[in-house]
């Protein structure tokens, strides 16, 4: 059975100049040619796009097109490779929220700076953090406090000294100072720890349909490479894998 590039582009809403593209790239393996220079595909193709296009929400779109060209490169190895760095991306994250949302429950009213601005001993004293550590947050772009105009002192709000104890949190939690980065900015660019509430919600609802698309994509990759693998299958329409 032989197809056009335009019997795949249809089948997902895309270009055939997409189509074309992708098996430049290696993202599909190489297509036979008529006699004028005409590209012959197979349904082999057909299920090498549908593999790469399953493997995008999952792993996204670079990792999804190393993966295929590995795998047409007769480089299953370095395509599981790929595959498991994605995996581990995924439970760093998911290690990540969870961390954010213990932090953010411990911020009860009780435990939060009162209101007002304090300096860095007593702001210190009442967290349970030594001075030098808040000086490195501050060095590290965590926390940067107002100075005093009289003194020079660091003089911190009751957000700074929210975002203090949350940074506190994460580290005892073994996160690193850029991770505590990104979450700080995501807590003031939400408006605070409630509101970000919302924003923790999407970010798990992300994580939990990128993890569903995982379970997609690998099913859809080993049908491929089961069917890649047999010369003879009658369903590619072809003889031979991937070359």
């Amino acid at each position: 059975m032989r197809l056009r590039p335009v019997d795949l582009a249809r089948e997902h809403g895309l270009s055939t100049q997409a189509v074309r593209n992708y098996e430049e790239a290696g993202i599909l393996p190489p297509a036979d040619r008529s006699p004028h220079g005409y590209r012959a595909y197979t349904p082999l193709h057909a299920a090498a796009l549908r593999t790469f296009l399953a493997l995008i929400p999952a792993h996204g779109h670079p990792t999804a097109a190393a993966i295929m060209c590995a795998v047409h490169a007769d480089a299953v190895p370095e395509a599981l490779r790929l595959i498991d760095e994605s995996h581990a991306q995924l439970a760093d994250d998911r290690r990540t929220l969870e961390a954010v949302e213990r932090a953010l429950s411990d911020l009860t009213p009780a435990s939060q700076p009162r209101s007002g601005e304090t300096f860095i001993g007593p702001l210190a004293r009442r967290l349970g953090v030594r001075p030098a550590t808040l000086r490195k947050w501050e060095r590290a772009g965590l926390i940067v406090p107002g100075r005093d105009p009289r003194t020079g002192y660091r003089v911190y709000s009751s957000a700074d000294g929210r975002d203090v104890l949350l940074a506190h949190q994460l580290r005892r939690g073994g996160h690193g100072l850029d991770q505590i980065a990104r979450v700080l900015e995501r807590v003031r660019a939400a408006g605070g720890p409630e509101p970000l509430q919302a924003t923790l919600r999407g970010w798990r609802d992300r994580l939990t349909a990128r993890g569903l698309s995982m379970l997609t994509a690998a099913a859809t990759l080993a049908t491929y490479l089961e069917t890649s693998k047999n010369p003879d299958n009658p369903s590619t329409g072809t003889r031979g894998g991937p070359r």
